[in-house]
């Protein structure tokens, strides 16, 4: 399966990271998920600005295939036999199946002394970022599972770090693309799968899983020389005196109770504290018994020390989730004035359709705000600012009318924050679905079963501009088209700049630039599906998107 990755401008030497360039405000390169630590997806880069946006042009587009190599070994350019100059694919790998694997580029990329990396499920390629030629391809031969989607890469020195969907980190040489070695992340019988970007931090590579069904959801640091393990943190309860069990109806329950790890999270070089987001509690729709209570540490922001792996805070958004509204979206990391004092803040758009922030060294509760009209979840909010929920409006037989529906208010595509409007951004989705309870033994359903969702209106999708000091809507950009489903196009996923842009994908497959002040569009291409974040990088004097 073939898919476009495009660059466009305003008008192979050996590439190496210095990982003390992740602790710096982000500038040329985009050298990891989020382009820094903070989360903020906000460049500092200042050549493409309001007053010669409208003069983007293409600069590159390149053709990229996913799978096994060509018969007869390597490929051709970026369209692997329609000439041009070749590049090799190498191949590895522990299964026998030879998957194209879900295509679609729903990757950061990488941008380290003018060469892109990303990724798709089981393949990674490094392409020129001047003229987007592929120099190498690799193919990752897999034994199976959930193919979902690949977050992206991760890079320590000359070194990359990719998840498998069946569960192996591989460590690949960034100038050649071969593969140094892989191992293990979970038991892939267990029906595991992986599909996080490596975060690395100092000398660990952090990795997250998960499995959607019956398994506990963990996040994991390994060597980035040799891979072993470092640290591993459950995020529910595995064992008698595990903190958080009293939130769970029994042992059983909690240490099958998920909180998947799938998406990557920040990191605060000042408190060494990892910041991520994780998923709904198992079964995810159904409350039997072993469920009974909170089910911590599901739906949480959860900081842990970076060198040693144990949680230093936590704070769990949406207790005893029925709805599988993951809260597994990047936080942002702010320092700025709130209430009248400063404060170190991370902030959080949950899928539940409500905003969130907290004082990240101490996970202190500072805001809950609804970003999207449609929410009819909740029940009340409480002192600590959680959202609880209305049981009414769990699945039932006869159907309940719910918002948002499964896929959330938004999803797994980042949002992002300026500093220079003070303003948060996020894509946005109000819909209506009616859940149907198709299980009604007490004992529940295992993962994802017993329910079925029938879509049931949509109002529309939005890109949303949010004052994190009082949660209130700054500006709403409603996109002009809206799925069948209703849902948040994946290539959502926003930029902000110093050159005073907000640049995102809509569901019409345009690329988009906007006032970050007053969402005024200021510039447009239409490209086909946007399924990847924009990103932006400096390269030899000129700036691309």
């Amino acid at each position: 399966m073939k898919r476009l990755l495009l660059a466009v401008s305003i008008t192979a030497a050996a590439q190496t990271l210095d990982t003390a360039t992740l602790h710096k405000p982000l500038a040329n390169d985009w050298p990891t998920y989020s382009g820094d630590y903070s989360g903020k997806r906000y460049s500092k880069l200042t050549q493409i600005t309001q007053a010669n946006v409208k003069g983007l042009t293409l600069a590159w587009t390149t053709r990229v295939t996913a799978g096994p190599p060509a018969p007869q070994g390597g490929g051709f350019g970026g369209f692997r036999g329609f000439g041009g100059p070749t590049y090799e694919t190498h191949v590895g790998g522990v299964g026998k199946n030879d998957f194209g694997g879900n295509a679609n580029i729903r990757a950061s990329v990488l941008v380290v002394d003018g060469t892109l990396y990303f990724s798709t499920p089981d393949n990674a390629w490094a392409v020129d970022a001047r003229d987007g030629r592929v120099l190498w391809h690799y193919y990752w031969k897999t034994r199976g599972g959930t193919h979902i989607g690949n977050r992206g890469l991760g890079m320590w020195g000359k070194w990359l770090y990719m998840e498998t969907p069946n569960n192996y980190l591989v460590s690949l040489d960034a100038a050649t693309g071969k593969e140094r070695w892989h191992k293990e992340i979970a038991p892939f019988e267990r029906q595991y799968f992986s599909t996080m970007a490596p975060i690395v931090v100092g000398n660990h590579i952090i990795v997250g899983t998960g499995n959607d069904l019956d398994a506990p959801g963990f996040v994991q640091a390994h060597a980035p020389e040799t891979g072993e393990v470092q640290w591993r943190s459950y995020t529910v309860p595995t064992k008698k005196g595990d903190p958080g069990l009293e939130t769970w109806g029994t042992l059983e329950g909690a240490k099958l109770g998920a909180g998947n790890v799938w998406i990557p999270g920040a990191y605060d070089p000042e408190t060494k504290l990892y910041i991520f987001g994780t998923g709904n509690p198992s079964p995810s729709y159904t409350s039997p018994p072993s469920r009974d209570g909170d089910n911590l540490y599901t739906c949480s922001l959860v900081a842990l020390n970076v060198e040693t792996g144990k949680m230093a805070w936590y704070y769990q958004l949406n207790p005893h989730d029925t709805h599988d509204w993951d809260s597994s979206e990047t936080p942002i990391l702010v320092d700025g004035e709130f209430k009248g004092r400063m404060r170190k803040m991370a902030l959080h758009a949950d899928r539940n359709g409500y905003f969130y922030v907290v004082d990240r060294t101490n996970g202190e509760h500072l805001l809950t705000s609804k970003f999207s009209d449609t929410v009819n979840w909740v029940k009340e909010i409480n002192a600590k600012g959680q959202t609880i929920r209305d049981p009414k409006k769990d699945s039932t037989v006869g159907g309940t009318l719910v918002s948002p529906n499964n896929y959330g208010a938004t999803n797994w595509p980042p949002a992002a924050y300026s500093p220079d409007t003070g303003l948060f951004y996020v894509p946005q989705s109000d819909t209506y679905a009616m859940y149907y309870l198709t299980d009604t033994d007490p004992r529940g359903s295992m993962g994802l079963g017993g329910k079925d969702e029938q879509a049931a209106g949509s109002l529309g999708t939005f890109l949303t501009a949010m004052d994190y000091q009082t949660g209130k809507i700054a500006w709403r950009h409603q996109y002009p088209e809206a799925g069948a489903w209703g849902g948040t196009n994946v290539g959502h996923a926003l930029l902000s700049t110093a050159g005073k842009l907000l640049f995102g994908g809509d569901p019409g497959g345009n690329l988009v630039a906007y006032d970050p002040a007053t969402g005024a569009i200021l510039w447009h291409v239409h490209l086909g599906d946007v399924s990847g974040p924009a990103q932006t990088y400096m390269l030899d004097g000129r700036q691309y998107i």
